[in-house]
């Protein structure tokens, strides 16, 4: 997955509407992502229909709970053939391990597991929030850190995270394991409801796994455009 297609996010209200969507990259194979909006919406049949359009899916609904909860909820979505999932990693290593047996326990017969990752931090978290609202005891990157060496020894598949702690995750874990990083925009997009934000060269060259982008796609006059433009610019690739 390194070095993967960017992931767009599907933050739309219905299937209507991503649908509509999709249908103007009529020449590109994406690879997308399903929030909880939508999945809330519509349900396993928006990602049949995802499916149905050949795309990579990423299913993001952070799961977080106890760890049977969690275990049985990853056998339900093992079996929806999607690509990726995700859990919370504050929800401690027991959790992770169930979700992951949970996952290898729903894939259908003969099909690979989702690859599973953590959320370590929300992008949408500063470093006063984390101290003064969350109330953590060590910096935001030390936090972040700890998480991804837990998830790592969990046996998961790597973790979410800002760009900004990539590199910082790779000196403690192997090189294989994923950093997967939202809170991508480009350099004249306005940064909106996120803090920890960076454009797709900065990911590129700090070590991200993978880039998730949504407004400065989806909200783009001209998504396609913007995509191409994105896409370029996390291959490395002058324009």
């Amino acid at each position: 997955m390194k070095n993967n297609l960017p992931i767009i996010a599907l933050d739309f209200a219905s299937a209507d509407e991503t649908l509509a969507f999709l249908d103007l990259f009529q020449k590109e194979r994406l690879f997308v992502k399903v929030g909880m909006e939508l999945f809330y919406q519509e349900g396993p049949a928006i990602i049949q229909q995802l499916k149905e359009r050949n795309c990579e899916l990423f299913l993001d609904l952070k799961l977080h709970d106890i760890p049977t909860t969690v275990n049985k909820a990853m056998k339900r979505l093992a079996s929806l053939g999607v690509d990726l999932v995700n859990v919370h990693a504050a929800g401690g290593a027991q959790m992770m391990r169930a979700a992951l047996e949970g996952l290898e326990e729903g894939a259908p017969a003969g099909k690979k597991r989702p690859s599973l990752i953590a959320v370590t931090q929300l992008t949408s978290t500063s470093e006063q929030m984390a101290q003064e609202e969350l109330l953590l005891q060590k910096p935001l990157l030390e936090t972040v850190v700890h998480y991804s060496k837990m998830a790592e020894e969990s046996g998961i598949d790597g973790v979410v995270c800002s760009v900004h702690e990539a590199k910082a995750i790779y000196e403690t874990v192997r090189p294989s394991f994923l950093t997967v990083t939202p809170g991508i925009r480009m350099s004249q997009d306005a940064a909106d409801d996120q803090v920890r934000v960076a454009t797709p060269a900065f990911a590129r060259e700090n070590g991200s796994s993978a880039i998730v982008v949504g407004r400065s796609i989806t909200k783009a006059e001209n998504p396609v455009k913007a995509y191409q433009s994105i896409k370029l610019e996390w291959e490395g690739v002058c324009q």
